[in-house]
């Protein structure tokens, strides 16, 4: 149901390199070796130019045009404006001059000190990233399939703004400089004015404009977020469901009260665009050729005219690995971008299938009604188990994603979806696992190197570089969002979000399902399904996972919570309370460098889960708000001894660059 996210930051752009680029101007042969590759990326960042240099191999120190890749993001001209039949254009040659001046001199600094000050935070926003590319060579593709792409690509660029109105973006964009080049990337990087880096986000003077104008919501009236508690207010109101409804937008009503107003009406020009470039996605595929495909396209482009999401769901769910090479998702679904957490965001994730997944299919499908029943049981009364129908994940190759999958800081490797309807009531809903972040080589390094700081040398021989620990624990996390109390699961006629309200909600649903992947890997186990080895080493990466997120904090520069970063807080300090993960002060760590180091002890880990795993289940299940308040209380707001740990951890974590993914495609 919702999103496991990687602590990584997230630059989405989109390339697309014509296999034969179109005739244009061209300067004349030129050698450029003025940048090195890595500076290269990160000052046409700065710029906000739309090139990455994705691989130094041909001409090593120089850069080639078949090297270059042009991304999508606040340019979105064609290829062949940087690029044409005899190589680079006119204008790429100025913009690497751009970039080549920067390099020998830097940015030439403001004269009003508090602008300097400015710029300079947003070059620390901008550099806390190592940029990756994320490439889809998709040149061998038939003719009907490019058609698909191109339309879901420009359906994606109407989706980036669409959801730039949802957040109140899309009123600030115009107002900044066009030469303040450092602003319009951070902007176009956080879909809003504020700096969202680990060092940055608290910090108010990390803004794209020097105003540092408040961040106010689209989906609400301006007035009404005057009241920072407006959420608390709108939740205490007799029509507050009718004004919580997922797919409307609150409006004055004209007579000085609020309703619901649903998203066709709001933004029903952008809405109409996107239903007819999905009409033509699926057009030049034969009559037998992705049939599953072509109806769910049929299907979301009338929810696009008629708000009718439902609907799209049913054709959405008969997708799979089998019926599609293509995974598509379009549409409002997820909520943690909105200030009350209920309003989904528009997004688009578009991928194709790894047939991978099948592997883990098979392991799993005559089991899943067995690990309802388990959970169940631990979740106690009043929660009864049920026969479960969800599909198990599809393992998916991300082309792109955009609006609120195109997370700021984050790459999202697993989804369940839809939230809501009967789709998701029934059990018929479908999970993925993204399978192609973080398995660069340069993302690997990183972290191995994080982990090592942080582990001690015994608990260190449990990290393995096999994907595939990785993949289980994220495939039990994205199947346990359709176990136990999930989706609309209602305890005296209230489900989740009326009890424990938006943000908790949301991080009781995600600490459920991330419990729930450590303890279904030790049953699996124990049934003979996985190998123990296999158990530990995913046990170490979830840790470790968990790591990564308190790194970042407990909440935004805006206070909001962040749902990962407090589940992890609370899994991790329960292990610590358990004797599952023992600090070791003046052991030192793995990297030999660092003095201080967490054992981890399977056994009693193990142990722990099951007993957390009890206690979060029911939780769910009785609807206890005072459990869940208590729970984060105690690991999140007061952590006692267990903050000086998590300085610690924060401190070593973010020594390391994090990957910053642009998306490349080829076509």
């Amino acid at each position: 149901m919702k999103s496991l996210s990687m602590l990584s930051l997230s630059i989405v752009s989109l390339s697309v390199a014509c296999s034969t680029p179109a005739p244009g101007p061209a300067q004349g042969p030129r050698v450029l070796n003025e940048v090195p590759r890595a500076d290269f990326n990160r000052l046409a960042a700065e710029l906000s130019l739309p090139l990455f240099w994705r691989a130094d191999a041909k001409n090593p120190g120089t850069l080639d045009a078949d090297e270059l890749a042009i991304t999508w993001g606040l340019d979105r001209s064609a290829p062949d404006t940087w690029l044409n039949a005899q190589g680079f254009s006119a204008k790429l040659y100025q913009a690497y001059d751009a970039v080549s001046r920067r390099f020998k001199t830097g940015a030439e600094p403001a004269a009003d000190p508090a602008e300097a000050k400015r710029q300079a935070l947003l070059q620390k926003e901008l550099g806390e990233g190592r940029f990756t590319l994320l490439d889809s060579d998709l040149t061998g593709l038939a003719a009907a399939d490019k058609t698909l792409v191109r339309n879901i690509l420009q359906a994606a660029a109407e989706i980036e703004d669409l959801y730039l109105e949802q957040t109140g973006g899309a009123t600030l964009a115009a107002k900044i400089p066009a030469a303040d080049t450092m602003s319009r990337m951070v902007f176009w990087l956080n879909g809003g004015p504020r700096c969202s880096a680990p060092t940055t986000e608290k910090d108010k003077d990390c803004n794209v404009l020097k105003e540092r104008p408040e961040e106010i919501s689209g989906l609400y009236p301006a007035a009404l977020q005057v009241d920072k508690e407006f959420c608390k207010t709108l939740a205490a109101r007799p029509d507050a469901a009718a004004l919580a409804h997922q797919f409307a937008a609150v409006v004055d009503d004209g007579k000085g009260g609020l309703t619901a107003k649903p998203y066709t009406v709001v933004y029903q020009a952008q809405m109409e665009r996107i239903a007819a470039l999905l009409d033509a996605a699926g057009a030049d595929f034969a009559a037998d050729e992705e049939v599953a495909l072509k109806a769910y396209l049929k299907a979301a482009a009338q929810a696009f005219r008629d708000n009718d999401w439902f609907k799209a769901d049913e054709s959405w769910a008969k997708m799979n690995a089998v019926s599609s090479k293509w995974y598509l998702r379009i549409g409002p679904d997820e909520t943690y971008f909105e200030p009350c957490a209920q309003k989904a965001g528009f997004h688009v994730s578009f991928a194709r299938i790894n047939p991978g997944s099948l592997e883990w299919q098979q392991k799993l499908e005559p089991v899943k009604n067995d690990m309802e029943k388990v959970l169940a049981e631990h979740a106690g009364k009043p929660y009864k188990a049920r026969a479960v129908s969800f599909h198990l994940p599809d393992f998916i190759d991300v082309v792109v994603n955009a609006g609120d999958s195109r997370s700021p800081r984050g790459a999202t490797i697993g989804q369940s979806l839809p939230n809501w309807g009967p789709v998701a009531n029934e059990g018929r809903g479908r999970t993925v696992v993204m399978t192609n972040f973080y398995t660069d080589p340069d993302s690997r390094a990183a972290w191995r190197s994080q982990v090592a700081s942080l582990l001690c040398a015994g608990s260190m021989k449990a990290v393995s570089d096999d994907q595939a620990p990785e993949l289980m624990s994220t495939v039990l996390h994205e199947a346990a969002h359709n176990l136990g109390p999930a989706h609309e699961y209602k305890v005296d006629g209230k489900t989740d979000d009326q009890i424990f309200t938006g943000p908790l909600a949301a991080t009781m649903e995600e600490l459920k399902a991330q419990t729930a992947a450590l303890f279904l890997a030790d049953w699996l186990a124990g049934r003979g399904i996985v190998d123990h080895a296999m158990v530990t080493a995913a046990h170490t990466y979830d840790i470790t996972w968990a790591f990564g997120h308190i790194s970042r904090g407990m909440v935004t520069g805006e206070g909001r919570p962040k749902t990962y970063s407090q589940l992890a807080a609370i899994q991790v300090g329960y292990l610590i309370d358990a004797g599952g993960i023992v600090w070791h002060k003046d052991e030192p760590a793995a990297n030999g460098d660092d003095v201080g180091c967490f054992e981890l002890k399977p056994e009693t880990i193990s142990r722990a889960v099951d007993k957390l795993t009890t206690d979060v289940f029911g939780i769910k299940a009785r609807g206890d708000l005072k459990a869940a308040e208590a729970l984060k209380q105690k690991y999140v707001d007061a952590p006692g001894t267990f903050e000086v740990l998590r300085t610690v951890i924060t401190e070593r974590w973010l020594r390391s660059p994090q990957a910053s993914f642009l998306y490349s495609v080829r076509l």
